[in-house]
């Protein structure tokens, strides 16, 4: 891509983060768009468009159908345009559960996946593959930029791959789903559910703290409830997420997704795990009345 170069984002919500700083490090004019049809009115409005970023399984994990990638693809050839897609974790859920075609079978010229979730089992690299002048200049950008993976671990990304089973991604969607119905009659329509998450959102998450508290005036935001609801599951219940693993999340909803059904299982089921959800919302709620103590438990009381 080159400064003023035209490049649209399409998936089922937003694209990543990273698709946006990408384009903005090499002063390209990024727009992002949700679905077929705004994609369609975003494409007519340039003339000419350099590449098309295309997000298969969302941010907010919503699949794009077979025919809209289909369609995205071929209008996006007719334009000119290279077609990226983000398949980080698109690459499994779509053929594993969705029956959708692979990668590289989309009709794409380039196409990356990660290999640290969604049935393998890491380590934490990037996969890519597509047109051969095309992964020729990326890979040599990449090791431009100190970005390659070396040598020395090739062999533990064919030891992932090797161990990969469709059928593994299809029983952490179960899993995930069988949680859900556990958290449902709890939650009601607040429990948010995609084909292969639920989510509490953290406005969600605060706003229930604060009627089970009796709060009328939240003392704190939507972002430190999710965290301080994390780590009431972590100290009351052992309950590792994302935020202690040593990468915080990239947003403040609560995704509960692929788990793994023997880490369910020697927790003790769908309903124990809706209940610890349960009572640390319920002692979140408790902590709001003295927020000082919210302070303390997330910062030790530094």
């Amino acid at each position: 891509m080159k400064p003023g170069d035209a490049v649209i984002g399409v998936s089922a919500s937003h694209s990543h983060p990273s698709v946006l700083r990408a384009a903005s490090h090499v002063g390209a004019r990024f727009t992002d768009t949700a679905g077929l049809e705004e994609f369609k009115r975003a494409l007519d409005r340039e003339s000419k468009v350099a590449l098309v970023d295309l997000t298969r399984l969302a941010v907010t994990y919503e699949l794009l159908p077979w025919e809209t990638i289909r369609t995205i693809v071929r209008l996006a050839h007719e334009k000119g345009a290279l077609v990226y897609v983000d398949d980080a974790g698109g690459a499994r859920v779509g053929p594993a559960s969705f029956d959708q075609p692979k990668t590289l079978e989309l009709g794409v010229d380039v196409g990356a996946t990660g290999l640290d979730k969604y049935g393998t089992l890491g380590p934490r690299f990037g996969l890519l593959g597509g047109r051969a002048d095309l992964v020729a200049l990326i890979r040599a950008k990449g090791f431009e930029c100190g970005m390659e993976t070396r040598p020395m671990l090739y062999q533990s990304v064919v030891r992932t791959l090797e161990k990969y089973s469709p059928k593994r991604v299809q029983e952490l969607i179960d899993t995930t789903k069988g949680v859900a119905a556990a958290l449902k009659p709890i939650f009601g329509t607040r429990l948010h559910e995609t084909p292969t998450t639920a989510q509490l959102l953290a406005d969600d998450v605060l706003a229930i703290a604060m009627e089970r508290g009796g709060v009328t005036q939240a003392p704190i935001v939507p972002f430190e409830a999710s965290a301080a609801f994390c780590m009431l599951l972590l100290q009351d219940h052992n309950m590792l997420t994302v935020h202690f693993v040593g990468m915080p999340p990239g947003g403040a909803d609560i995704l509960f997704k692929f788990i793994p059904p023997e880490t369910l299982a020697r927790f003790g089921g769908p309903a124990k795990f809706a209940a610890a959800v349960d009572a640390s919302l319920t002692r979140l709620g408790s902590l709001l009345k003295n927020p000082d103590k919210i302070r303390d438990l997330l910062l030790g009381g530094q």
